[in-house]
């Protein structure tokens, strides 16, 4: 039986008003686990008829477990680009994955908070997600699900090495721990690199919205670690919490002292993206998210009375291009879903009131203090 994907998925709307701890600058957590069956060779590697087979092997005892009830399960070959963009769009699949094939798939449970690859560059690659900064949930959700799967599959594991990896940087204990991280005033206050900088001497990695190799549309950053041999998770997932809530701390002091020293600039910037947001006839899915990013720190710091961030959050995930495809039946050129795009940030911003530049928030009464001298 085949299962339409656009009818499992939680709508735009819906996922956007989900609520996380520290929401305002981390918008998700995650935790991905890289697992191989101990008689198979590595994806990368096996034919079609071997990849095939380990499909059939590993999907069912996915599906058996106890959370994955009512799961999306799917083999890649039988889903359309369309529904693989709209999955990595939504961050539950790898643009990797997306390009496989015959002996690949996917199963994701019901409330998107569990999401099994099968055969990308391993033959399981597994990851729990969460809003806001939730990575000790994550991790727990995680290791739940492989435990159970150690019971029902034999995984590739060394004594010294840990579990084996197709590629030598997930071996150990294959684990990829990372928060996505919304931050605007680092990138205002030009202290951005500095942070990655430093990030990346603790020997973490910052990387953009789509993962490796991608840059950080809408001042979005993934920060995750890079060791997986010779640290149990535990530790790494606690070393990326501290990690990022440093983060946190940073952004919200360069909003502070944004508003405080050049709240002119920041109050430009907030309202020439609404300006453009709210009149623009032709608009690219890039421009769009860097925009979205600046009204989504107005409404942070206030100047968007009334509205809330989940409008912003819901149009961060309809205006990318599957998702805008999605909601027309004859296929776009890229100029047509500019236009449309336009359209549909027009209409629904009509309601939203240009920006109140004020010299502080209600949320931050310590910025009404004198600047030290």
């Amino acid at each position: 039986m085949t299962m339409d994907i656009h009818e499992f998925l939680t709508s735009p709307a819906e996922t956007a008003r989900r609520k996380g701890p520290h929401g305002r600058i981390v918008m998700s957590s995650r935790v991905r686990l890289a697992r191989n069956l101990r008689d198979a060779s590595f994806p990368g590697w096996a034919k079609k008829a071997e990849r095939v087979r380990v499909f059939e092997l590993i999907r069912p005892a996915v599906e058996e477990l106890p959370e994955m009830k009512g799961a999306f399960s799917q083999a890649m070959d039988s889903l359309s680009t369309l529904d693989k963009q709209i999955l990595v769009e939504r961050h539950l699949i790898s643009r990797e994955h997306a390009a496989k094939s015959a002996g690949s798939g996917i199963i994701v449970n019901r409330d998107e908070t569990l999401c099994f690859m099968i055969n990308e560059e391993d033959h399981i690659r597994m990851q729990a997600l969460r809003p806001g900064l939730q990575l000790r949930q994550v991790w727990t959700t995680i290791d739940r699900a492989d435990s159970a799967l150690e019971k029902r599959l034999q995984f590739a594991f060394n004594p010294e090495l840990g579990y084996l990896t197709a590629c030598p940087t997930n071996l150990g204990t294959g684990i990829r721990v990372s928060a996505m991280l919304h931050l605007p005033g680092l990138v205002l206050a030009e202290q951005i690199n500095p942070i990655i900088q430093s990030v990346n001497k603790l020997g973490l990695a910052v990387r953009g919205l789509y993962g490796e190799g991608t840059e950080a549309l809408g001042n979005v950053f993934q920060v995750s670690n890079q060791m997986t041999l010779g640290e149990t998770e535990s530790a790494i997932v606690e070393r990326l919490e501290k990690v990022v809530s440093q983060i946190i701390e940073h952004e919200e002091n360069a909003r502070t002292v944004l508003i405080e020293k050049k709240p002119k600039m920041v109050f430009n910037h907030i309202g020439r993206a609404y300006g453009i947001l709210a009149n623009a006839h032709s608009i690219s899915s890039k421009e769009t998210m860097n925009l979205l990013s600046l009204m989504r720190l107005g409404i942070d710091v206030g100047v968007f009375p009334g509205v809330d961030r989940a409008l912003v959050d819901e149009l961060f995930i309809l205006t990318q291009p599957a998702h805008l495809q999605k909601q027309h039946s004859e296929k776009l050129t890229a100029e047509e879903r500019d236009l449309l795009r336009a359209d549909m940030v027009r209409e629904r911003l009509r309601h939203v009131s240009r920006p109140i530049a004020k010299p502080s928030t209600p949320a931050s009464p310590e910025l009404d203090k004198p600047e030290k001298q």
